[in-house]
C-alpha cells in the first residue's frame, strides 16, 4: 500500500472525483471530499452546501467576498478569506493523520511542503459533455450546449479560485506528478492503473 498522501485536481466532467474514490478504496485509504466539507462546516458555521459551491470560487465583489468575519485570532477578514483559512487548515490536519486521497480545494498546493503525490484528471470536451449528461439529475433538461457551457464556467472558476490563491496555474504540468488524460477511457480500469503507478512510486 502506498505511504503518500495524493492529491486530484480535475476538470469539470473529466470523471476526477471518481478516480480519487476508486484509488482510495483500492489502496485502503481515506478519501477526503465531502467529509473535508463537513469538517469545513463544522469549523466555519457555514452550510455545507454553502462551502462545496463556493470553496472553489476565487474572492470577487460581492457581498460574501467582502463580508467581514471575527475569528478571534487574527482580528476581522473577508468571508473569503476566513473560508479559505479554515479549508486550509483542516487539510493540514487531515494530511497530518495519515496516508489519504484529498480532492480538489488547491490541497496540491497546501501540502506542498508534505510533498504530495499531485494528480491532475482532464479529458477532452466531448468526453466530458457526454459523462456530465450521462450523470445528470433526471429532472436537469440541459441541452449539450448548455451542459458545454456550465462546464466550462466551472472550470473557469477553478482555475481562478487555484491562482488566486497558490500563485499558480491550474492544469499547468509543471504543477503535478501525474497528469490523467480520461478522454473516452473506463475510469475503473484507468484507476487501477493509477495505482500501480503510485504503489511503485513508494517503494
Amino acid at each position: 500500500m502506498t505511504k503518500s498522501i495524493i492529491t486530484v485536481s480535475r476538470e469539470f466532467g473529466s470523471g476526477g472525483r471518481t478516480i480519487a474514490h476508486k484509488v482510495a478504496e483500492r489502496l485502503g485509504v481515506p478519501y477526503y471530499d465531502k467529509e473535508l466539507i463537513k469538517a469545513v462546516a463544522e469549523k466555519t458555521g457555514f452550510d455545507p452546501k454553502f462551502i462545496e459551491e463556493r470553496g472553489e470560487y476565487a474572492p470577487g465583489r460581492t457581498i460574501f467576498s467582502m463580508l467581514p468575519v471575527f475569528d478571534g485570532t487574527q482580528g476581522a477578514l473577508s468571508a473569503a478569506d476566513f473560508l479559505w483559512a479554515m479549508q486550509r487548515q483542516v487539510i493540514l490536519d487531515l494530511a497530518d493523520k495519515g496516508p489519504c486521497v484529498i480532492l480538489g480545494r488547491c490541497a496540491d498546493y497546501i501540502l506542498r511542503e508534505q510533498k504530495p503525490v499531485r494528480v491532475f484528471a482532464y479529458a477532452d470536451m466531448e468526453s466530458r459533455i457526454k459523462r456530465c449528461m450521462e450523470r445528470r439529475p433526471e429532472d436537469e433538461n440541459l441541452t449539450e450546449a448548455q451542459m458545454k457551457k456550465r462546464i466550462t464556467e466551472i472550470d473557469r472558476n477553478r482555475a481562478k479560485y487555484y491562482t488566486f490563491f497558490s500563485g499558480q496555474k491550474w492544469g499547468a504540468r509543471e504543477n503535478y506528478d501525474l497528469l490523467v488524460n480520461t478522454s473516452g477511457a473506463d475510469i475503473s480500469k484507468l484507476a487501477s492503473a493509477l495505482c500501480g503507478y503510485l504503489e511503485a512510486l513508494s517503494e
